[in-house]
């Protein structure tokens, strides 16, 4: 009951984890076009999928595609993503300079931070919720007896309230790099 408790409410914390990288803190990272697909030869693809994404510097994303031709429909799909920047096609290359954040924007990055952490925290309580109540159902059906049901309600609370602790730890972490200026 707790590995299964502590593997479920991992990976509520790997996805908060992934959210908060799509989400910027003034500086280039790759993580801001993870979410970018692009319709490429009748499908829509990641971005990953068709060209090399780096940071020659800490302003800057570059994105080379795997074929030069599809720079412009790369170009495209970026400025549709809505990502509050302007892809610049540069031959067989896309640019992307960060605008640098000031205090509003900040602020509201942060307050996305807050928001995704509470639904993390809720994924984290379901998880919790749906445990207990296999727990008792086991009970009820005579297949564990109280102690053990006592034993693993204290296990997954326990487990909560760490995983709850963890998602308050990565969110400060996210906050303190947003707020750097």
């Amino acid at each position: 009951m707790k590995a299964e408790s502590e593997q479920k409410m991992m990976q509520a914390i790997d996805h908060f984890k992934e959210e908060l990288k799509s989400l910027r803190t003034g500086r280039a990272h790759s993580g801001l076009v993870d979410g970018v697909t692009i319709e490429l030869y009748g499908s829509k693809m990641r971005l990953k999928e068709v060209a090399n994404v780096t940071t020659p510097d800490s302003k800057t994303i570059l994105i080379t595609p795997f074929d030069g031709k599809n720079a412009g429909a790369i170009g495209k799909s970026i400025d549709a993503a809505n990502l509050g920047m302007r892809p610049i096609v540069d031959g067989n290359a896309v640019r992307l300079v960060i605008p640098a954040m000031d205090e509003t924007i900040r602020k509201k990055m942060v307050a996305t931070v807050h928001e995704k952490r509470e639904a993390t925290k809720v994924r984290i309580r379901n998880v919790r919720r749906e445990l207990k109540e296999k727990a008792e159902r086991q009970k009820k059906s005579g297949e564990i007896p109280e102690d053990l049901l006592k034993k693993f309600e204290k296990e997954i609370q326990e487990a909560t309230d760490k995983f709850c602790k963890l998602a308050d730890e990565v969110s400060a972490q996210k906050e303190k790099e947003i707020m750097t200026v």
